[in-house]
C-alpha cells in the first residue's frame, strides 16, 4: 500500500483504491434503518455525508453507531463532513465519534444549530469548525463540488446534496418527500431539480423508507386540518398529544390550533424543548402562542390545557411514560384525559408501544392514534414520489439506500419499472467505482457496529456485550471456597446466584448440589492442579443444566488456607 508523509514526518497510507476513479461507500444505512453514514472518495480524499446512530435498548445499552475503524485508518485524507438534516439518524453519532474524525462540518442553519446543542458539554466543542451555509447554498470541499438543494421532510431544512467530480455529478437525496404545503420551511426546489437532470445526473442515491406505499405520502396541511377536528372533538377533557419532536411543522399545528381552541400548551421533554428552542434561535417558530410551565399547569382546569410530549415510541424516559408512570413531577395521567398519538409505529418499537397504549386505556384514559384518525404522515417519499424524481433527475444509476434489505431491493425493482435502467443495491461496505464508462464494485471490506455503553464506545461484537447478553439470558453462579491442606472443604461454598433461582428452597437445594459436586470433584482432583478452578466451573454448570436447563455463567474463587 502507497504510504506519504505529513509535515511531522509520520507515514500515512494512502487509500488502495485508484485516485482517478469516484468512489461511493457506505459505512451504515443499508440493509438497516438507521446509522447511516456515508463516504465519497476521489483523488484520495474522503467527503463524509451525515454521522447517524441507531437505538439498540438492551442490555444497558442504548446507542449504537458505524465502526470508524476504517475512516480514523484514513483520517488524514477526510475533508469534512456534510449533513443532508438534523434527524438522529443522520447526526446523532456526531458526539461520539467527532473525537475520532477530526474535521469540518457544513450544515444550514438548523442542522448547524442541532449539532451547537449537541456538542455543548462536550471538551472538544472549541475545536469542531462548523461552517453554516444557507439553503440551496453552492460551495466547494477539497475535489468534491457541492449544492444544497432543498426538499421536504418531516423536520426543518432537509437538503438533497449534489456531489461533482471530473468523473460525473451524483445526487444524495437524503430524506425527503414532495409535500406541496409544508407548514414550515421552503418547498422543494423542482426547478433546480430539472435543471440537475438536463446536465446529466451519473446516479442518484436515494431513500428507501417509504417504498411499500401506493400513491403519495401526504401533506402537513392536511394533517393540520384532522388534527383540528379530533382536538376539537374533546370540549371537557385534558389532551395529550404525543408526536416526534423532531417534526417542528408539527408541534406548530399542535400548539396553533391548542391556542385557536381556547387551550394553553405545556412541553414536557428535553428533546421536545431543545428542537423547539433550535427552531426559535434560526428563525423559525415566531408567531408561537405563549406556552406555559410544567409548573403552571395546575392553574388551569383540564378542558384549558393541552400537554405536547415526547414519548410516542413508547421509550421508557420519555414525558408520556413519565406521564403515565406517575413518576413525572407535575403531571399525573387522569381517567378524563385523552391521549393522542400523532406519530407512526417505527419497526421494533411495537411492543414498547403497545405496553403503553396498555397502561393507559388501563388507568381509564382515551387513546387516538393514526391508525384511526389522520393525524399523522410519514417523512418518505411513497411511489408516486420517487417517480416523479427520477422523471426529474433523469440518473443513469439508481442506488437505493436508507432502508432494510426488502426496502432495497423492492426500490431497485420499482425503479426498473419506471425506466431507470441501470441499479445497484449496495451493502454497507460496498465500494463503488462510479463513472459514466463502469459502474463496478470494487470490493466490500468489512463493517461493524459500536455501542455506547455507560460513558465508552465498545464493538457491540465485543466479548464484554456477549458476557452482557449471556448474563441476561442465562444468570449467573458465584461461588467463593476455601480448601485446606488436606484438599478437603474448609466450610460450606459461599454462593450467591443471580437472575438463575426463583424460590429459597430452590436456593438451598442448588447450593447443597454445588457443595457435593466440589467435594466429588476434591476427592480426585489435588487443589495445586492449574485446572482445578475450571473444571470445578464445567461440572457446576453442567449441575445446574441438568436441573434448570440453563447455562448460566460460573465465576469460582477458589482460596487455599
Amino acid at each position: 500500500m502507497s504510504k506519504t508523509k505529513n509535515k511531522d514526518n509520520l507515514d500515512h497510507s494512502l487509500l488502495p483504491y485508484d485516485p482517478e476513479k469516484f468512489i461511493f461507500l457506505p459505512i451504515g444505512g443499508c440493509n438497516e434503518i438507521g446509522m447511516n453514514l456515508n463516504l465519497f472518495i476521489h483523488q484520495n480524499q474522503i467527503l463524509i455525508v451525515d454521522l447517524g446512530i441507531s437505538f439498540h435498548d438492551k442490555v444497558g445499552i442504548d446507542v449504537l453507531t458505524p465502526d470508524p475503524s476504517f475512516l480514523v485508518k484514513y483520517k488524514h485524507l477526510i475533508r469534512g463532513i456534510v449533513f443532508t438534516h438534523a434527524h438522529e439518524d443522520h447526526v446523532g453519532a456526531l458526539p461520539y465519534l467527532w473525537s475520532y474524525l477530526e474535521c469540518p462540518l457544513y450544515a444550514t442553519p438548523f442542522t448547524a444549530q442541532i449539532i451547537r446543542n449537541k456538542i455543548y458539554d462536550k471538551m472538544w466543542k472549541k475545536r469542531v469548525e462548523i461552517h453554516e451555509l444557507d439553503l440551496n447554498a453552492k460551495f466547494k470541499i477539497g475535489v468534491f463540488d457541492l449544492e444544497f438543494i432543498t426538499l421536504t421532510h418531516s423536520i426543518p431544512e432537509p437538503n438533497a446534496i449534489k456531489i461533482q467530480t471530473s468523473k460525473g455529478m451524483v445526487l444524495h437525496s437524503g430524506d425527503w418527500k414532495l409535500d406541496p404545503h409544508p407548514q414550515i420551511g421552503k418547498e422543494t426546489n423542482i426547478t433546480r431539480l430539472k435543471e440537475l437532470g438536463e446536465e446529466g445526473v451519473l446516479a442518484l442515491i436515494c431513500d428507501s423508507t417509504n417504498i411499500f406505499t401506493e400513491g403519495t405520502s401526504g401533506s402537513e396541511k392536511d394533517v393540520y386540518a384532522s388534527l383540528k377536528e379530533v382536538m376539537g372533538r374533546y370540549t371537557d377533557e385534558r389532551l395529550i398529544i404525543s408526536c416526534f419532536a423532531s417534526n417542528v411543522a408539527r408541534v406548530q399545528s399542535i400548539i396553533q390550533i391548542a391556542h385557536d381552541l381556547g387551550r394553553k400548551t405545556c412541553l414536557v421533554g428535553r428533546s421536545m424543548h431543545k428542537m423547539v428552542g433550535a427552531a426559535r434561535e434560526t428563525g423559525y417558530l415566531t408567531d408561537l402562542p405563549e406556552l406555559i410551565s410544567e409548573e403552571e399547569i395546575k392553574r388551569y382546569k383540564p378542558h384549558e390545557l393541552c400537554i405536547l410530549t415526547t414519548g410516542s415510541q413508547g421509550e421508557y424516559r420519555a414525558g408520556l411514560a413519565r406521564i403515565v408512570s406517575k413518576t413525572h413531577p407535575q403531571i399525573r395521567l387522569d381517567e378524563n384525559d385523552v391521549v393522542i398519538f400523532s406519530s407512526r409505529m417505527i419497526p421494533g418499537n411495537e411492543k414498547a408501544i403497545s405496553s403503553l397504549q396498555n397502561q393507559i386505556i388501563h388507568q381509564g384514559a382515551q387513546i387516538v392514534t393514526s391508525l384511526e384518525e389522520d393525524i399523522h404522515t410519514s417523512g418518505h417519499p411513497a411511489r408516486e414520489e420517487l417517480r416523479q424524481m427520477y422523471d426529474w433527475v433523469k440518473p443513469r444509476f439508481l442506488i437505493p439506500v436508507h432502508g432494510d434489505a426488502r426496502h432495497l431491493d423492492a426500490h431497485g425493482k420499482f425503479a426498473y419499472e419506471c425506466g431507470v435502467d441501470n441499479v445497484f443495491i449496495p451493502e454497507n461496505g460496498s465500494v463503488v467505482s462510479l463513472s459514466h464508462d463502469e459502474f463496478d464494485e470494487i470490493e466490500v471490506i468489512p463493517t461493524s457496529k459500536w455501542a455506547f455503553d455507560g460513558n465508552r464506545l465498545i464493538p457491540l461484537n465485543s466479548e464484554t456485550v456477549k458476557e452482557r447478553y449471556k448474563l441476561s439470558d442465562e444468570g449467573a453462579c458465584f461461588v467463593t471456597i476455601v480448601v485446606n491442606d488436606r484438599n478437603t472443604l474448609s466450610f460450606s461454598p459461599i454462593v450467591k446466584f443471580f437472575g438463575l433461582v426463583a424460590t429459597p428452597e430452590e436456593q438451598q437445594n442448588l447450593t447443597q448440589e454445588i457443595e457435593f459436586t466440589i467435594t466429588r470433584i476434591l476427592e480426585t482432583v489435588s487443589v495445586t492442579h492449574k485446572n482445578v478452578t475450571s473444571q470445578i466451573e464445567i461440572a457446576i454448570r453442567k449441575m445446574i443444566f441438568g436441573e434448570l436447563n440453563k447455562k448460566p455463567v460460573i465465576c469460582v474463587h477458589l482460596l487455599e488456607e
